[in-house]
C-alpha cells in the first residue's frame, strides 16, 4: 500500500466512556410537555427545538446544519428522510424525534435490523430518557412494553402494524438502516409500517439510500405530511481510499506500523476471516501491557464451546473475529473489546456493516466480489459504501481509511514485473499468473468506480406469509378489507401484487382447513366475515410457510406411541429451513460409517460408491410426511412452492443424549456454532408456539422445556437476554455496566423440569455407548471419577457374557429404568440397562452435582459404580 505514513497516521485516542449521568432531556422538556397537554395546538415548535438544542449543548454537542434542518422539519410535523453519511449524527436527530414525540404525548418506536443494534440503542435511550420511559420488544421477550419510547426490530414493528392497523398507538417511527427496505428477504418489514401507519410521523435513516423520490412521494400521500429529504451533509470524518497492491499481510503490517488501527479486515467467507485471524497471531499485534489490559477486561468471561477456546486465544493477542457463524455472546464480546479500544485487528465478514457502534479507524476489504448464495458477483455500490462507511468514527478519529486489496494474482504479477526491473526483454518473459477459473476479478478501475458511485435506487420486496394473514385477521374491523388494501396498495408492481393475492387466498384456505380460521355465515356489524378460532393457546403462532401443514400432519400421529413427542418434533423440524452445515456434517458422518460397514462386509469399491449415493442425513417419518404433503398440496396448490425437508437435528441431539458442545464436536461444527444455535432456537420457538393445545402431552412439554433451557445455557441472548431487565433497578445497573462483558448467569438447575430431562439424556448417552460396546468413549466421559475405558470394558464384558444386547428403544428410556433420590446439592440416580430377558439386573449408579452443573451450564453427571445391581 503506497501511503504517506506520517501524513495518514492518526494518534487520536478513543475517549473513555462517560460514567457521569447525562443531564436529563426529560427535565428540559417537562414544562413544554405540560404546556402541550394544556394547549389545543400542541407544543410550540420553536420552544421544542430550543429546549433540545440547549440540552445538546449541555452534552458538549454542537448541531451540524443538516441536523438543525432535520430537527426543524420534525418539529413542524414533516416526515424526514435522512440520507447522510455514517458518523454524521443521525442518532442525535433520532433522539430529537423521540424527544418531540414524548413532549407532545405521542408514543415513538425506534427500529433496527438486528437485535444487537436494538439492544445498544435501548441502553443509550435509557441513559437519556430514564429506564422507566424506554421499553424493548423482541421476538422472544419484552421489557417495559407499555413505555412511551420503544426499541424493536423492524419485524416486530411490522407485525404490530399488521395486527393493529391505522389505529395503532404509534405517533413517531424512526427506522434506522432503512436501506434494508431493498433486502429481498426482509424488505417487507420496512415497507409494511409505511403502508399501515398513516397517522405516524416517519424518520427514515441510512447512509446508503440512493434515490428515494418515489418513497417520499408515496409517504406524503399516505400520511398527509410533507416528506423532507436531508442529504446534503459532508462526512464529519473524511475517508481516504487506497488500492493496495502489496500482499495482505504486508498491508496489515503497514497499517499497524502507521497507527491506523483498529483495522477491520473484511472477508466474504467465515473460514477466510478465521484463517486470517489465526495467521496474525504470529505477529506482534499487541504489546505485553495491552495483552494484560485485555486479560483484565475479560475477567471471568466463560468461553464455553470449541470455538470459544480459539477466540480466547485470539482476543488475548489483540485480534478479534466477527461473523454470523459465531455465537451471539462471542460477537458481543468482540464488539465490547473494540469499543474499549483493546483490539488492533478484527477479521470478519461484512456483519459490522449494519450500524453497530464499533470504533474502526481503517476498513480493509480483502475483495470486491462475493458469493451471494446464487452466484459470485462484484459488490454493489451500496454494499461497498455500507462497509467502507464503518471507517473513521466521530469522536474517535480525525480521518478514516478504506483500503481495497488487489486480487492475489495481480499482486503476484506486479511483484514478478518489479523483479524483472526496467529490462523490456525480462518483462516480456514474465509469465503472468491467471485468476482461478470462475473467479470474478476486479481492478483499480472497479475500485475507483465504486468509490465515486452513488448507491443504487432501492427496490421494494414485499412478501406474504401465514403469520401476516393471522396478524391481519386478529385486527379489529373487517380483515378482508384490510388485506385488500395491504395487497393492492403496496409498492409492488401490479403483476407481483396479483401473485401475492393468490398466495393469501391459498394461505387462508389452509388456515380454514386446519381449523385455525373460520368463515362466518353472516358478517358481523363491522363487516367481518373471517375470524380466528378462540381455542388457540397463548403465544400461538405460525411463522413458517408450512406451519399449517404441520398442524395437519400432527393429527396423523398416534398420541399413545412411545415416540409421540419425538414424532411431533420431527413434523416441526420438517417445516424449518435447512441448517446446511449441520445436514452436510450428518451426511458426511453417515457416509463414513456406511463405508466402514461396507468394507467390513467385503463390498467392492465400485459398488460402495454406488450405494453411497443413497446415504444421507437422518430423515425420520420421511415416507409419512411426504405422502401427507403430496395430499396436502393437492388441496393447497400454493404450498407446492414450499419445500418440505424431513431432518433430525434436534431429535438427533436428544436421542444421542448430547450437550450442545458434544454435538458441535461430534459433527465438526466449530465454525458454525451460531448457525446451529439459530436452528435450535427456531425449532424451540416453533415447538413452543406452533403446536396446538391438544397435541401438547407431558412428554411434548418436557421436550420443549429441555430444548429451551439448552439454548439458554449455550447463549441466553437469543431467548431471555433482556428478561432480567424487567426489574427497573437492574435496568439502571445494566445501563451503567453496558460495556462490561457478561456471561449467562441463569442457573441451569433453576428449571427443574428441563434439568431433569438433561440428566436423563446424559445418562442415556452412556446407555447408548454401552449398547454400541464403545468403552473408550465411555472412558472419555467418566475417567475423572475412576471409570476409565478399562473399567467400563471389564463390566461390559461381564454383562455381554450374560446378555446379547442392551436395548435403546422407547422402553429403555422409560421411567422404570431410572431411579432417583434428589437432595439439595446432589441427586443420586440409578440407570438400569434394558436387557433382552427383562431382568433389569445391570446398570450404573451416578451422582448429579447441582452446583457444578450451574457452573458448567449443563448436567454434570459422575458415575460412581457400574455392574450388577
Amino acid at each position: 500500500m503506497t501511503t504517506d505514513a506520517a501524513a495518514q497516521a492518526d494518534t487520536t485516542t478513543p475517549p473513555e466512556p462517560s460514567t457521569r449521568p447525562a443531564p436529563s432531556l426529560v427535565t428540559a422538556l417537562e414544562p413544554l410537555r405540560a404546556a402541550a397537554a394544556a394547549a389545543e395546538g400542541g407544543a410550540d415548535p420553536d420552544e421544542l427545538l430550543a429546549a433540545f438544542s440547549s440540552w445538546a449543548a449541555e452534552q458538549g454537542l454542537s448541531l451540524y446544519p443538516h441536523q438543525e434542518e432535520a430537527l426543524l422539519e420534525l418539529v413542524t410535523g414533516a416526515n424526514v428522510v435522512l440520507a447522510t453519511p455514517t458518523g454524521s449524527g443521525k442518532s442525535l436527530v433520532a433522539t430529537g424525534a423521540q424527544a418531540f414525540a414524548l413532549a407532545e404525548g405521542r408514543r415513538s418506536f425506534y427500529t433496527a435490523p438486528i437485535k444487537a443494534l436494538v439492544s445498544e440503542k435501548f441502553f443509550a435511550l435509557c441513559a437519556v430518557f430514564g429506564a422507566d420511559r424506554v421499553g424493548m420488544l423482541t421476538g422472544d421477550a419484552s421489557v417495559n412494553a407499555g413505555a412511551p419510547i420503544i426499541c424493536c426490530t423492524a419485524e416486530v414493528l411490522a407485525n404490530l402494524a399488521l395486527r393493529e392497523g391505522p389505529e395503532a398507538d404509534i405517533g413517531t417511527v424512526v427506522m434506522d438502516e432503512f436501506h434494508y427496505y431493498g433486502d429481498p428477504d426482509r424488505g417487507w418489514a420496512w415497507q409494511v409500517p409505511l403502508l399501515e401507519l398513516p397517522r405516524a410521523q416517519f424518520v427514515l435513516m441510512s447512509a446508503t439510500l440512493g434515490d428515494t423520490t418515489s418513497i417520499r412521494e408515496d409517504l406524503t400521500r399516505r400520511t398527509g405530511r410533507e416528506t423532507a429529504l436531508v442529504a446534503s451533509a459532508e462526512r464529519p470524518v473524511p475517508l481516504h481510499h487506497y488500492y493496495a497492491t502489496t500482499p495482505v499481510h504486508e498491508t496489515i503490517d503497514e497499517l499497524l506500523e502507521t497507527r491506523q488501527s483498529p483495522v477491520y479486515v473484511v472477508h466474504f467467507t467465515q473460514a477466510a476471516a478465521l484463517e486470517r485471524a489465526q495467521a496474525l497471531t504470529s505477529a506482534q499485534v499487541a504489546t505485553r501491557a495491552e495483552r494484560d489490559e485485555i486479560a483484565a477486561f475479560l475477567g471471568g468471561f466463560r468461553f464455553t464451546t470449541g470455538f470459544g477456546q480459539t477466540l480466547s486465544r485470539l482476543v488475548r493477542h489483540g485480534i478479534g473475529v466477527h461473523h454470523a457463524g459465531m455465537l451471539p455472546k462471542y460477537r458481543r464480546l468482540v464488539e465490547q473489546l473494540a469499543q474499549a479500544g483493546l483490539l488492533k485487528v478484527i477479521c470478519g465478514t461484512d456483519t459490522l456493516g449494519v450500524g453497530i457502534n464499533v470504533p474502526i479507524r481503517t476498513v480493509l476489504l480483502s475483495a470486491l466480489s462475493k458469493y451471494d448464495g446464487t452466484r459470485t458477483r462484484l459488490l454493489s455500490a451500496r454494499e461497498f459504501h455500507q462497509v467502507a462507511g464503518r471507517a473513521g468514527r466521530a469522536g474517535y478519529d480525525t480521518a478514516g481509511t478504506v483500503v481495497v486489496q488487489a486480487p492475489e494474482h495481480e499482486v503476484e504479477n506486479l511483484k514478478a514485473l518489479a523483479k524483472a526491473g526496467d529490462d523490456p526483454k525480462k518483462r516480456r518473459k514474465v509469465v503472468r499468473k491467471q485468476p482461478p477459473e470462475g473467479f470474478v476479478a476486479w481492478t483499480r478501475a472497479t475500485f475507483d468506480k465504486l468509490v465515486a458511485a452513488d448507491p443504487e435506487p432501492l427496490r421494494p420486496h414485499f412478501a406474504v406469509s401465514t403469520s401476516m394473514v393471522l396478524n391481519v385477521l386478529a385486527r379489529p374491523g373487517d380483515p378482508a378489507a384490510a388485506m385488500r388494501h395491504l395487497l393492492l396498495d403496496n409498492h409492488e408492481p401490479r403483476a407481483r401484487q396479483r401473485r401475492h393475492v393468490r398466495e393469501v387466498v391459498g394461505i387462508t384456505k389452509a388456515l380454514i382447513a386446519a381449523g385455525v380460521v373460520e368463515r362466518l355465515d353472516e358478517p358481523e356489524p363491522d363487516g367481518r366475515r373471517y375470524r380466528l378460532t378462540v381455542d388457540l393457546p397463548r403465544g400461538f403462532a405460525l411463522d413458517h410457510p408450512l406451519s399449517t401443514f404441520a398442524l395437519a400432519a400432527v393429527e396423523l400421529l398416534d398420541p399413545e406411541s412411545p415416540t409421540y413427542a419425538l414424532d411431533v418434533l420431527s413434523v416441526v423440524e420438517a417445516t424449518l429451513d435447512d441448517p446446511r452445515a449441520v445436514l452436510a456434517a450428518q451426511q458426511f458422518k453417515a457416509r463414513g460409517e456406511a463405508v466402514a460397514q461396507m468394507k467390513a462386509e467385503g463390498i467392492e469399491y465400485e459398488e460402495r460408491m454406488e450405494l453411497l449415493d443413497d446415504v444421507t442425513w437422518p430423515k425420520p417419518l420421511e415416507e409419512l410426511l411426504e405422502a401427507a404433503f403430496e395430499a396436502y398440496a393437492q388441496g393447497h396448490p400454493w404450498a407446492s412452492r414450499a419445500v418440505l425437508s424431513p431432518k433430525s437435528v434436534v431429535r438427533d441431539l436428544y436421542e444421542r443424549g448430547m450437550t450442545f458442545r458434544e454435538l458441535v464436536s461430534f459433527y465438526g461444527l466449530v465454525r458454525a456454532e451460531g448457525a446451529v444455535l439459530r436452528y435450535l432456537t427456531d425449532a424451540y420457538r416453533s415447538l413452543r408456539s406452533g403446536v396446538p393445545a391438544e397435541a401438547r402431552t407431558e412428554e411434548v412439554v418436557d421436550l420443549v422445556e429441555w430444548l429451551g433451557e439448552l439454548v439458554r445455557q449455550v447463549d441466553s441472548s437469543l431467548l431471555d437476554e433482556w428478561e432480567h431487565l424487567t426489574d427497573p433497578a437492574r435496568v439502571d445497573a445494566a445501563v451503567a455496566e453496558v460495556r462490561a462483558p457478561t456471561s449467562p448467569t441463569r442457573p441451569v438447575t433453576g428449571n427443574e423440569r428441563a434439568f431433569t430431562r438433561m440428566v436423563r439424556n446424559a445418562l442415556f448417552r452412556r446407555v447408548e455407548l454401552a449398547a454400541l460396546r464403545r468403552p473408550w468413549d465411555l472412558g472419555e466421559l467418566d475417567a475423572g471419577t475412576g471409570w476409565d475405558a478399562a473399567a467400563w470394558a471389564e463390566q461390559l464384558e461381564a454383562y455381554y457374557a450374560e446378555h446379547d444386547e442392551i436395548g435403546t428403544g422407547a422402553d429403555a428410556r422409560g421411567p422404570r429404568m431410572l431411579l432417583w433420590r434428589k437432595e439439595a446439592v446432589v441427586w443420586h440416580v440409578r440407570q438400569v440397562f434394558a436387557d433382552p430377558a427383562g431382568d433389569g439386573d445391570w446398570g450404573f449408579d451416578a451422582e448429579v452435582d447441582l452446583p457444578a452443573s450451574d457452573e458448567e451450564g449443563a448436567a454434570v453427571v459422575r458415575v460412581v459404580g457400574v455392574g450388577r445391581l
